[in-house]
């Protein structure tokens, strides 16, 4: 999976269609995958919805709200087995069971995150965490190229 955004990255193209590519391979790579995407960090403690493959989303998630907005305050990866008894989770689908969820950080500034959903519960486990982590290190080079 790694070797294949590896491959279809082009730092020649503008990021949106970088990870309009990588949504696309994110949701086809993992098993049971109902929403990849990703929440980019705006200049107001918000993430907003970006590229992404799968059903309508929340356009707007505050920094310490549901899943991706705790993860944007802790720059921690989110595995959640049951979204259901996460107390702070934010349905965008009443059909998502399980969720996943990595900061994409690159020279210690905060980007946004990756958002893998499952209809399945506990779909994800610690090896997608690292997998998606080397993910999103590669996906932070390219905001590096933006800047």
């Amino acid at each position: 999976m790694v070797n294949n955004a590896k491959a279809i990255i082009d730092k020649t193209l503008p990021l949106y269609s970088n990870l309009a590519n990588l949504s696309k391979l994110l949701k086809d790579s993992f098993a049971n995958v109902s929403w990849a995407g990703f929440y980019l960090a705006g200049e107001d403690d918000n993430l907003y919805l970006h590229a992404y493959q799968g059903p309508l989303a929340c356009g707007k998630i505050p920094y310490g709200k549901g899943v991706c907005g705790t993860c944007a305050i802790t720059f921690k990866p989110q595995l959640i087995g049951n979204v259901h008894e996460c107390n702070n989770h934010i349905a965008c689908s009443s059909l998502t069971n399980s969720e996943v969820v990595v900061p994409i950080i690159y020279d210690s500034i905060f980007y946004g995150v990756i958002d893998l959903d499952s209809n399945i519960l506990n779909n994800f486990n610690e090896e997608d965490v690292e997998i998606l982590l080397e993910v999103s290190n590669l996906i932070g080079e390219l905001f590096d190229e933006c800047d």
